[in-house]
């Protein structure tokens, strides 16, 4: 495809998603609110749609033509991830509901099953709370200690305050790849392997970086990958679980039923091997099939290039935000990605988004999931502004319009 030097051809691209082409409050819709979630490309919807009218079935169960289908097509989007994560093997691709519910099978399995009293979970400062919760939930469980890596004030982690935190009783590290609220990328090679030289696995959560940077799970060396399919421009209710072969064949199952057995007595259930062992019951097979084509179509436009072309809209919506003088940006990391955070003096975050609703333009108000991260830069809530690659110049211009008449309001 092409590349962000001026060949990514973002007009033809935005063809390709329909819900882009309608007006808001009488105004072209501009859709700045990706971190939330991404709007699908019709190849998305028809992979949705083709599943429920040609192939519609459950899978793995079945010898009729249409179970066959729909299991193949299941077990091929498997393979999609696989492939997209540069993953060693399919068996290591479990489909969960999203992030959120990754991060809890792994708590709730491999931490019971690793983690006690007095033993410690390293988070950061950043984090979603779906990264602070289920592990708040395993502590109270177990007598386990949740330690935090702080930042700077430019939204940094502190890789010297990191390495103080890892120690003896360290059983785990949970850190995001990319803050939902700052846009932060985290060195994440450098976090794995100061917690790999002490022998302790790393959950990374890629809920926003896996549709913005390439991911490549076997380089960076994690043990555990998770993100939802509907911020890759997937359907909702479908999400992954990475994890290393011999982890997920050492952890209990997460629920019991169907699918996830051998053979079952009253006596005595024999479970069955990984992937199958965490996917109990019927799964979203349509979302599992939609992410596969969200898979497919982002990989055709390169991952590199998507990468490319947002950091150039980045670097333009940081210097025309900066421009503005009562407004202050929240998050001024190096390395960041696709993420506009800012407050402004007299405007609360709300007010600045329904006034900005009013002229069409989608962002996100409020804590982001992330209140710690709120207190840390001694505000309430921010507005967030998110970048995806059918976004333009001329949207982030928008927005900038958008933000004069919210200056002009609240200056009368």
């Amino acid at each position: 495809m092409s590349t962000a030097s001026g060949s990514f051809d973002v007009a033809r691209i935005r063809e390709d998603f329909p819900i882009l082409k309608q007006r808001i409050n009488d105004k072209p819709l501009v859709y700045l609110d990706n971190a939330a979630t991404g709007q699908k490309p019709q190849a998305v919807i028809d992979a949705l749609v083709n599943y429920y009218t040609c192939e519609n079935s459950n899978v793995h169960r079945g010898v009729h033509t249409l179970s066959q289908r729909a299991t193949d097509a299941y077990e091929g989007a498997r393979s999609k991830v696989r492939q997209f994560l540069n993953a060693a093997d399919d068996r290591e691709i479990i489909f969960v509901r999203g992030t959120t519910e990754a991060i809890n099978l792994v708590a709730q399995t491999y931490g019971r099953e690793n983690i006690g009293p007095g033993d410690e979970i390293i988070i950061s400062a950043m984090e979603h709370h779906s990264n602070i919760v289920p592990w708040q939930i395993l502590g109270q469980e177990t007598g386990a200690i949740l330690k935090v890596v702080p930042i700077n004030d430019d939204g940094e982690l502190l890789l010297d305050e990191y390495e103080k935190l890892l120690s003896p009783r360290t059983k785990l590290v949970s850190i995001v790849h990319q803050s939902n609220a700052l846009g932060t990328i985290n060195p994440v090679e450098q976090i794995v392997e100061l917690a790999h030289r002490r022998g302790v696995p790393v959950l990374l959560d890629g809920a926003q970086s896996v549709a913005h940077v390439p991911v490549d799970v076997s380089r960076v060396d994690c043990d555990f990958y998770v993100f939802s399919g509907h911020k890759l421009y997937g359907p909702t209710g479908i999400g992954v679980l990475y994890g290393k072969a011999e982890l997920l064949e050492a952890m209990p199952p997460y629920q019991g039923g169907g699918e996830m057995i051998r053979s079952v007595t009253f006596e005595k259930t024999l479970y069955n091997t990984i992937p199958n062992k965490f996917e109990a019951g019927t799964q979203n097979i349509a979302g599992s099939v939609g992410l596969g084509a969200a898979i497919d179509y982002v990989a055709n436009l390169g991952m590199d290039n998507i990468a490319a072309y947002e950091q150039e809209l980045l670097t333009y919506g940081t210097r025309r935000l900066a421009e503005i003088g009562p407004l202050r940006l929240i998050g001024t990391a190096r390395h960041k990605g696709s993420v506009l955070s800012f407050v402004m003096e007299n405007a609360h975050p709300h007010d600045v988004g329904t006034i900005l609703d009013a002229e069409g333009i989608a962002v996100r108000t409020g804590h982001h999931c992330a209140q710690p991260l709120m207190d840390r830069f001694e505000v309430s809530a921010t507005v967030r502004a998110s970048l995806a690659f059918y976004n333009t110049k001329e949207e982030i211009d928008a927005l900038v319009h958008g933000i004069d008449r919210v200056i002009e309001i609240f200056s009368r």
